[in-house]
C-alpha cells in the first residue's frame, strides 16, 4: 500500500478543499403564479403553487396571540 513521504502542507490540503468541498446556493427561480423567489422544483412558500396548481395550502395570515 502506498504511504506519503512527506506531511501535506496546509495550503496544499487547502487548495484540493477549495473546489471538492465547497457548497453552492440553490438554484431561486420565480413562482408562475405570485412572483415571488422560489427554490426550483419546491412549492412556493408564499402562496403554496407548484406545477400549475395548489401542492400545499398557506394560511392567509398568522393569528398572533393577544397581549396579556
Amino acid at each position: 500500500m502506498a504511504v506519503p513521504k512527506r506531511k501535506k502542507s496546509k495550503a496544499k490540503t487547502r487548495a484540493r478543499r477549495a473546489n471538492h468541498d465547497r457548497t453552492t446556493l440553490p438554484n431561486i427561480s420565480i413562482c408562475s403564479n405570485c412572483g415571488a423567489d422560489m427554490v426550483s422544483h419546491r412549492a412556493c412558500t408564499s402562496c403554496g403553487w407548484y406545477n400549475g396548481r395548489v401542492a400545499v395550502p398557506v394560511a392567509a395570515e398568522p393569528v398572533e396571540a393577544p397581549a396579556e
